[in-house]
């Protein structure tokens, strides 16, 4: 039977997730993890160096601008479990407004990026790539004041990595997991917030998003607004 993105939803909110062997991979097989990795809402981890790259780095930041790229270049490595029917389902959730992207740009290079799935208040972490220093980070940390502004509960990222460790993500048996997951599915969050655009002062200091405007540096721009101080 072919995965349709209705599946791959319905998987979602059991818990399971695809995978395939590699990029050219026909097989993709569903995977629950024992142990899974999440991402506290409020513990992300703003290291010194971090806040510093927010605050005065050269790059700006867009949602759902690049879908396609950020997914693309995700699977740009050696080893990748996205093939291409992984890929065309994903494409599919993000135009039907299930699946979003976080883009960062230096100039008009993608640097960095995060995609994920998004139902009720979960956030599903599909993937994150890194072109230059600290291009993930930076996604991650703009994609967490947003799931912050925007009501979000549970950010779920799969497993956990010590990348991510480090960054303040931890690990939960399935069972807390599954108690966490049916309590996100009860409400509603907006991954994009009325009125809602980050300026680097809120996004380095980890703090609930504000509705400030005038980005000084490391300007948020948004892929379906003109306003350069807007992420939406």
């Amino acid at each position: 039977m072919s995965i349709t993105p209705e599946i791959l939803l319905r998987a979602y909110s059991l818990g399971i997730f695809p995978m395939a062997e590699s990029r050219d991979s026909t097989d993709i097989h569903w995977v629950e993890p024992r142990l899974r990795g999440i991402f506290p809402i409020d513990g992300f981890h703003i290291s010194r160096s971090l806040r510093a790259q927010i605050l005065h780095g050269d790059y700006s930041v867009t949602v759902d601008r690049d879908f396609a790229g950020v997914v693309a270049a995700c699977a740009d490595r050696a080893a990748t479990w996205i093939n291409g029917e992984i890929t065309d389902l994903y494409q599919q959730l993000h135009e039907t407004g299930f699946a979003h992207s976080v883009e960062v740009w230096r100039g008009d290079a993608l640097i960095g990026g995060v995609y994920g799935v998004h139902l009720g208040t979960a956030f599903f972490g599909e993937s994150m790539f890194s072109r230059a220093t600290g291009g993930s980070k930076l996604a991650l940390a703009y994609l967490i004041h947003r799931l912050r502004a925007g009501g979000f509960a549970l950010f779920d990222t799969q497993y956990l990595t010590p990348h991510l460790a480090s960054l303040g993500a931890m690990e939960i048996p399935k069972s807390v997991y599954q108690t966490l997951l049916a309590d996100a599915l009860t409400a509603q969050a907006s991954f994009l917030p009325q009125d809602y655009w980050p300026v680097p002062d809120s996004v380095a200091a980890g703090s609930p998003a504000g509705s400030g405007a005038g980005a000084t540096s490391g300007k948020a721009k948004s892929g379906t607004s003109q306003r350069i101080t807007q992420t939406s």
